[in-house]
């Protein structure tokens, strides 16, 4: 139950943020078919980077096993720290537009950081497929949520949903250490 519960706090997680830039983004009234389009696309993302990172965290975890789980704990406290204060620092708004290159390049800069959580998961030796499509299941979600939220909400809640999301990686990054 443990491992189901960290599983999903760090899909929410990993989310988090692209449900924050899909809510800036719908603050500018982008097009639902748009919406639904990038959300698929960066549920994708979500699947393939971590999976990524989970492969080659486990390559590694065969050989050097004893410092696996600290380092995985140290990559996820990181991400989480880094989250955290940029989401606390003043931001330039990415003019993206949600079509051709646009959508991929918006789907990969919410799920880069998914690469090192898959990478710490893959240390630990967790199950691959049930990790990853969590990750593409709320991640494609929480960015439908963000474009529909953006629509009717304030730029304030973006700031504080990254915030989230940067705090719960701090905190399993810190369960994982100790």
């Amino acid at each position: 139950m443990e491992q189901w519960t960290s599983l999903l706090l760090l899909s929410v997680a990993l989310g988090l943020d692209a449900f924050s830039v899909s809510l800036g983004m719908g603050l500018q009234r982008v097009r639902l078919k748009h919406a639904f389009s990038a959300g698929i696309v960066v549920g994708g993302a979500h699947v393939v980077m971590p999976g990524l990172g989970m492969l080659l965290g486990d390559w590694l975890s065969d050989s050097a096993s004893q410092w696996t789980t600290l380092g995985g704990g140290i990559l996820l406290f990181g991400l989480g720290s880094y989250t955290v204060f940029a989401s606390l620092s003043e931001k330039q708004s990415t003019g993206y537009t949600l079509a051709g290159a646009g959508i991929w390049l918006f789907a990969l800069s919410v799920s880069i950081d998914s690469f090192p959580v898959g990478f710490s998961l893959g240390l630990r030796d967790s199950e691959f497929w049930i990790s990853v499509l969590s990750f593409g299941f709320f991640s494609m979600v929480l960015t439908w949520t963000g474009f529909v939220v953006g629509r009717r909400a304030g730029a304030l809640l973006g700031t504080y949903s990254e915030l989230l999301g940067g705090s719960i990686l701090c905190a399993l990054g810190l369960y994982t250490i100790f």
